[in-house]
């Protein structure tokens, strides 16, 4: 499976923020949003110091879904549960490197699920480790946090990363798209789409807006405003 590069950057809003109290509604209301994608954290305890949700409530969220499901896992051996986790609704199934002993082998068992297969990367962990696997990738997720809780900073070096990483997939000749995880917000969305975003995953930033329908379409509209103009200032 390919994902398919726009011009405009995609936006994916993490479930991890919602009220898990009231998921169906939460999930329901962004039906007609300006989310292009649902971004869904699976986090097992030992990875990360937290524990999300499993195979159950990815399940539930999919039922009431209108938008494809971008799953995130922040799990140890992942491989375990790669089927699992398609059929319980993932579009995207992303692993981390830092998890993978086997990298490869695991983005071609996505692969053959007919998923949307991507690698995520710790805020520590350099670019470059992609190097030999950067063509064989739907979708590389930066993390702009360290992993495991919502809410945290941006960390300010991701832009240098995002610059560094969209350079090593134009050399390796990947189409992988660029999907930042993590304190994405008005503040620096511009800025990550033009270091070479592509998605931009925001949690707290929308759920604890007093209307995250209508804190993504702004988002969406200054992102729209600011590609006009950049592309004003070039012609």
């Amino acid at each position: 499976m390919t994902l398919t590069r726009r011009r405009a950057p995609m936006l994916a809003p993490s479930l991890l923020a919602a009220d898990f109290g009231n998921l169906q509604s939460e999930t329901e209301r962004l039906a007609g949003s300006a989310a292009d994608w649902l971004h869904c954290d699976i986090m097992d305890g030992r990875f990360v110091p937290n524990i999300s949700f499993g195979i159950p409530v990815l399940q539930a969220i999919h039922r009431h879904a209108q938008q494809p499901l971008d799953v995130h896992l922040m799990i140890e051996e992942p491989q375990n549960y790669l089927s699992a986790v398609r059929d319980a609704g993932a579009r995207n199934i992303s692993v981390h490197y830092e998890a993978c002993t086997h990298l490869h082998r695991v983005i071609e068992q996505i692969k053959a699920l007919g998923c949307g297969a991507g690698v995520a990367l710790n805020p520590h962990t350099p670019v470059w480790v992609l190097e030999d696997i950067a063509a064989d990738l739907d979708l590389v997720v930066v993390m702009s946090v360290n992993p495991g809780f919502g809410g945290q900073s941006f960390i300010p070096n991701t832009l240098r990363k995002v610059t560094a990483l969209k350079e090593l997939l134009v050399d390796s000749g990947s189409s992988a798209l660029i999907e930042i995880d993590g304190g994405v917000n008005q503040d620096n969305a511009l800025a990550l789409v033009e270091a070479g975003a592509d998605v931009l995953v925001a949690g707290s930033f929308v759920f604890n807006s007093p209307d995250p329908v209508a804190t993504l379409a702004a988002l969406r509209a200054q992102l729209a405003a600011g590609m006009d103009l950049e592309e004003q200032e070039l012609s």
